[in-house]
């Protein structure tokens, strides 16, 4: 089959002809259709990563497709089904291949409603932004709140919860550091555009005015700290990003003064109950959305490096899709 091949012991990337995987106790056999190029995809590529943990592997770290064995009963031959989480393409052979081998565990069954190609103009990044809206939801915000904020809004997080959110009925404002994509943005359903310096207010107090109702944040660093001094009280900020920093450097004001509340979002690991949900409401959406707006590019294996040079610089809108089939 053919695969991209991260090997840091040649400092190569490239794509090649492999084995296919053959099957484990726990694991599915998915004849991959589709996959995607996450920014995590672009983290473990780099010579140094912190974050691959093997040496050689196949990279991806999510896939679509269509299941040919599988160990469990859960799961059969012949199912369309969307893989990610478990160290597939970290420590794991991932979805950057003609087949991939997968725990069960972090298989989900698509609804009738979601092609294998919808579910990776979703995939990681698509599952976190509605796994962020489930989770603010969750929290209370409600549509009669106010104002969601959106940080890094062009990324693939950023843009599935703009769209997302605004489908729900919430009035968004999104934040990107682009002006060119102020129109673009606006088009997938943004109320508001601002760009990402306009987030800090009032930087010589410890707390900023109460702006935000709730917010997505896709940046982390300085931003999620400015997003947590200007929530209103009450109001939640769900978090998964860290492509400004890792570093938050932030004070307890805004949590024992405003009740406000940081929640981490962890796609990774999600459990069964979260996924199961997270792909109900993803049943829910993509019917009535045109999610062909959400598509940054269609590449082939080949076009792997350049497509992970271009999501480390930041410079993609929407989902870089990988066809495999």
């Amino acid at each position: 089959m053919r695969a991209f091949v991260i090997d840091t012991t040649q400092g190569e990337l490239f794509a090649s002809v492999v084995d296919a995987p053959e099957p484990h106790d726990g694991e599915v056999i998915i004849r991959v259709e589709w996959s995607g190029v996450n920014f995590k995809d672009a983290l473990v590529a780099e010579p140094q990563s912190r974050v691959r943990r093997s040496l050689r592997l196949i990279g991806g770290v999510d896939a679509a497709g269509i299941v040919v064995a599988s160990t469990t009963s859960a799961i059969r031959p012949g199912d369309r089904v969307a893989v990610h989480g478990g160290d597939l393409g970290v420590g794991r052979d991932g979805g950057f291949a003609g087949v991939v081998a997968a725990p069960a565990r972090y298989v989900s069954v698509l609804p009738s409603t979601v092609s294998t190609r919808d579910a990776m103009v979703l995939g990681t990044a698509g599952f976190t932004a509605l796994a962020s809206l489930l989770a603010l939801e969750h929290h209370g915000l409600t549509v009669n709140d106010g104002e969601v904020l959106v940080t890094g809004a062009t990324g693939g997080v950023g843009v599935w919860s703009v769209v997302a959110l605004a489908h729900r009925g919430y009035a968004v404002t999104a934040s990107t550091g682009s002006t060119s994509e102020h129109e673009w943005l606006a088009e997938r359903g943004a109320a508001r555009v601002i760009g990402r310096e306009e987030i800090a207010d009032r930087p010589e107090r410890v707390l900023a005015s109460e702006r935000w109702a709730g917010a997505v944040d896709c940046v982390g660093g300085d931003t999620l700290h400015q997003i947590l001094r200007s929530l209103r009280y009450g109001a939640a900020v769900a978090a998964s990003g860290l492509v400004a920093s890792a570093t938050l450097t932030t004070n307890v004001y805004p949590f024992i003064t405003r009740n406000v509340a940081l929640l981490g979002i962890d796609a990774v690991e999600a459990s069964a109950a979260t996924r199961d949900k997270v792909w109900e409401l993803a049943g829910q959406l993509v019917p009535s959305l045109e999610i062909e707006h959400l598509i940054d590019s269609v590449i082939d294996l080949e076009g792997l490096p350049n497509a992970l040079d271009t999501i480390r610089r930041g410079a993609t809108r929407g989902r870089i899709l990988v066809q495999l089939a």
